[in-house]
């Protein structure tokens, strides 16, 4: 049976006229599931019980379950998700002092081959569907509030998956978290992750969503990322810059450049001097992201006084960069660790 909430707003409104219902009663089913994330058709109350009969008979809805909720020491609850067809996906709530923030899946594993990631190991099975986006983040925001008594603040979709691999439904998913009668949230506060993809860069640059942008660097040397992230091979930096410089010229919005630094591989100063040239191309800032150990031994964080030494040379440099540490490490819910190990 399908789901519901395939259906457009036009498309539930052609429906509700072939039963010979007024057009409103659309807008009142859209509302239950896209504003109150309702997952029951009995429980939409102000639709008749025998109207609400018929569209049963037709529709179902397919919500996401928490198959296992694990809490870090330091806040951070990461979900094992199962999806209505058995398979799982992880999304993590990981809260600050000011802000909440999702991070959001939207594949089942990962289309690409980077080695440093956990959840590149997971064959892809499928794209999720923009309601099973949207459910994660409803289940984030419900969370939040029960045990942080504050409202879901900021979206990140740096889950499991590359979201331009899945790019029609994380756009329309965005769509319905900012949509004033869906979720309401502020395109500002959300962020799409990838590991570049220009054509789709530019696509997105398009859309007019007023989103932000983070693009997994990890290293200036085209050699060297390659190595890293062997799928970019297909991808050039020359071609990526040029879609990012086109991202900023179309949305105003500077890109956050993400970068782990690893013991041994990208942690010297003709590193750091490339990343400072990629970075003048284009107004951005970079993450420097503390890694999280996937038990292979080949990817080792740096120590302290490399990373220092990035920190000291950006900033000589004019560029703003931002040391972000681990978050949820001892339940393997940090950047790279998501490898649905709860389902073993």
């Amino acid at each position: 049976m399908k789901d519901i909430r395939t259906l457009s707003l036009e498309q539930l409104t052609q429906y509700f006229i072939s039963l010979g219902e007024k057009p409103f009663r659309a807008k009142q089913v859209y509302d239950w599931l896209w504003s109150k994330n309702l997952h029951s058709i009995e429980e939409m109350t102000n639709l008749s019980k025998e109207l609400r009969e018929k569209i049963a008979q037709e529709y179902t809805i397919n919500p996401i379950t928490v198959d296992e909720l694990q809490k870090s020491t330091d806040g951070t609850i990461k979900n094992g998700v199962k999806l209505h067809d058995g398979l799982l996906v992880e999304s993590v709530l990981i809260p600050t002092e000011t802000r909440t923030t999702a991070c959001v899946s939207s594949q089942v594993g990962c289309s690409l081959n980077c080695e440093f990631c956990a959840t590149a190991r997971l064959k892809r099975m499928r794209n999720l569907e923009v309601a099973e986006i949207v459910d994660q983040v409803a289940l984030i925001d419900r969370q939040s509030k029960l045990y942080f008594d504050r409202p879901l603040s900021n979206i990140v979709f740096m889950g499991m998956g590359e979201p331009m691999m899945n790019y029609k439904n994380v756009v329309e998913s965005i769509k319905k978290m900012t949509d004033p009668t869906g979720m309401g949230m502020s395109p500002r506060r959300i962020t799409v992750s990838t590991s570049g993809i220009p054509k789709m860069i530019r696509m997105l640059a398009d859309e007019n969503l007023r989103v932000k942008l983070a693009f997994s660097l990890h290293s200036a040397i085209e050699k060297k990322r390659n190595e890293i992230m062997p799928f970019s091979g297909k991808f050039p930096l020359t071609e990526i810059m040029e879609s990012l410089q086109y991202w900023y010229s179309n949305t105003g919005n500077p890109i956050t450049f993400e970068y782990c630094v690893w013991k041994n591989i990208n942690d010297t100063d003709e590193d750091i001097k490339a990343l400072i040239r990629f970075c003048k191309q284009v107004p951005s800032k970079v993450n420097l992201i503390q890694y999280n150990p996937i038990g292979d031994g080949k990817y080792d964080q740096c120590n302290k006084e490399a990373e220092e030494n990035y920190v000291r040379q950006l900033e000589k440099a004019g560029i703003t960069v931002l040391i972000r540490r681990s978050r949820g490490g001892d339940i393997d819910a940090a950047c790279g660790q998501l490898a649905n190990k709860s389902s073993d």
